[in-house]
């Protein structure tokens, strides 16, 4: 039986207390808000039935009375730090990818997403932020020039996870993909196409980057190739910058036959600048991508890329962030990458031409 008022005539919404459901259920008032929240620790059976009486009686439980009562906001911070480049956003395709996955998971657990970018000229923007304590966690998307900041906040900050390279000295949680080896897989396939000239298109001061280099050097090395630094190009991932790298190293009149991008944006950049120069993919240079950004399969030609499972990483930034403020341990987490093989790096031409 329902709660009855005899406010004109209507249901009194406003005046239904978590005691009045308590009472319908025959269960205390915590396991009422534990069932509401989605607790695992109420069963499903429980928890649906809870959640029926609360409906049926128009009671909604109040987010924000609670978490002023629990100390907590109810809120993640997700964090882009992009200090490294004068002109740079959040747009970004993949920081876009990355930023709906997170908000579907916390979403999942009732938690609201507070969005930040740190750009350059605040040094200290995350201590300031996590000093603010506007959120009950923070999610760092990338550690751009930020090492050692991340590592002093990490020695008295707990809730807190980022994506990206796992670094010798870091004292911090990450989540992040096997860049060296996907970068080797990539490299081995462009030289098992045949290709003896491959530059690398990318920032390897920057610790992801850095590692794909690694990967890359690794793999010219076991094909037998030296290393040669006029096939490394610098390219920043502002806009801009990167025309700019690119066009700079053509200017250059290097002999090269493939380029391993570190990033499908870097790679779709090059891709715009060569056609401008009359350079096509993959007729003249084989193209292959890190990321396996959505855009990387519609794009033409079609890129061939390292694939990082964006999804399974926010997954696991978000697990490990709520294991963190639940009390528990978690570790950093390396998630494998997949070689996904387009049109941009000439595979199936050159099996053509052979066939």
């Amino acid at each position: 039986m329902g709660i009855k008022y005899l406010t004109d005539g209507h249901r009194g919404m406003a005046n239904v207390k978590m005691s009045d459901i308590a009472s319908l259920a025959g269960v205390s008032e915590s396991t009422v808000s534990r069932a509401l929240c989605d607790n695992p620790l109420i069963n499903e059976a429980t928890r649906t039935r809870i959640k029926k009486i609360a409906e049926e009686n128009g009671y909604v439980l109040d987010l924000r009375a609670r978490n002023l009562r629990l100390q907590k906001t109810g809120t993640i911070s997700v964090v882009f730090p992009l200090l490294h480049e004068v002109d740079s956003g959040i747009s970004d395709p993949f920081f876009l990818e990355m930023l709906g996955h997170l908000a579907d998971e916390l979403a999942e657990r009732h938690y609201d997403l507070l969005l930040h970018k740190i750009g350059p000229g605040e040094p200290r923007g995350l201590i300031d932020l996590v000093n603010e304590r506007r959120s009950d966690g923070v999610l760092v998307i990338g550690q751009s020039t930020q090492n050692a900041v991340i590592n002093e906040l990490a020695t008295r900050y707990e809730p807190l996870v980022v994506w990206g390279a796992a670094l010798p000295d870091q004292h911090y949680l990450t989540v992040g993909s096997d860049n060296y080896n996907g970068a080797v897989t990539a490299v081995q396939h462009l030289v098992g196409l045949g290709h003896r000239r491959i530059a690398f298109f990318g920032d390897k001061t920057l610790p992801e980057i850095g590692q794909r280099y690694a990967g890359y050097v690794a793999a010219i090395e076991q094909a037998g190739i030296a290393p040669n630094p006029a096939l490394e190009c610098r390219v920043p991932f502002d806009r801009l910058g990167a025309r700019k790298a690119m066009n700079g190293f053509l200017d250059q009149h290097i002999a090269f036959d493939a380029v391993f991008a570190a990033s499908d944006l870097v790679a779709i950049a090059a891709i715009n600048v060569f056609d401008q120069r009359g350079i096509k993919v993959p007729v003249d240079v084989a193209m292959v991508g890190f990321d396996d950004i959505m855009l990387a399969a519609a794009y033409t030609p079609a890129l061939t890329t390292v694939r990082q499972d964006i999804g399974q990483g926010a997954k696991a930034m978000v697990e490990a962030l709520f294991s963190r403020l639940n009390g528990t341990q978690a570790a950093s987490t390396i998630l494998p990458t997949s070689l996904v093989i387009r049109a941009s790096c000439g595979a199936k031409m050159l099996q053509n031409k052979s066939a």
